[in-house]
């Protein structure tokens, strides 16, 4: 019988604005370079399905929207993810590399929204069945670049997201979330600061890979 090959699995997160989509464009870019097979995807998202779900929790005007629809929306288009993008180019051994996975979940809506650990813990195992990231990248910054760099790409696309527009206490408590799970695991998590240049921090990202991988 032939082994089953498993690739390799990174996530990018952070808050909005951090930077964490063009760093994972730049890696993925350089590990092809490399000659690396690499698949990208992004949640919400990444298939045809998510993509419908991504729009209705990002809809603007879907402001009644309850955190607990809020979170079963997310696990839904990631359950789609896991099984038609992700679990099938992992068992071919290609890398790959998701715009937010279970952690933004976590941070956003178990402890940004306050329904708690277990109850994402649970729906994880439904959705996810065990999976979890070999790296997980955290591009941090603080709260007022956040809401500066949001805003800015807002006004150049004339237009916003239902996440964007939540209270600022709100996105304090996701970039809370995120640095206590980093302390929690830190084997698995790298926290990169954000505030810097865009070569800087794809250094540190490169550098945090290269270190996951020897």
């Amino acid at each position: 019988m032939t082994e089953i090959r498993r690739g390799w699995f990174i996530n990018f997160e952070g808050m909005d604005g951090c930077g964490k989509t063009t760093q994972m464009r730049l890696l993925a870019r350089r590990l092809r370079d490399q000659g690396r097979e690499v698949v990208e995807t992004v949640e919400p998202g990444g298939t045809r399905i998510g993509n419908q779900i991504r729009a209705i929790l990002l809809d603007p005007s879907n402001q009644e929207m309850f955190p607990t629809a809020e979170m079963l929306l997310y696990f839904a288009a990631r359950a789609q993810n896991v099984d038609e993008i992700i679990m099938p180019a992992l068992k071919l051994g290609r890398i790959v590399l998701s715009d937010r996975f279970t952690d933004s979940t976590m941070a956003y809506q178990g402890l940004g929204r306050g329904l708690g650990e277990e109850v994402v813990n649970a729906l994880d195992a439904v959705a996810c069945r065990g999976l979890k990231p070999d790296l997980t990248v955290v591009i941090d910054i603080d709260l007022g670049t956040s809401l500066e760099r949001a805003r800015a790409r807002n006004r150049e696309k004339s237009s916003s997201d239902r996440m964007d527009e939540q209270a600022a206490d709100f996105h304090q408590r996701v970039r809370e979330a995120y640095l206590y799970m980093a302390a929690s695991e830190p084997k698995r998590f790298r926290v990169i600061d954000g505030r810097g240049a865009v070569e800087a921090i794809t250094a540190a990202v490169w550098d945090a890979v290269a270190y996951a991988q020897a």
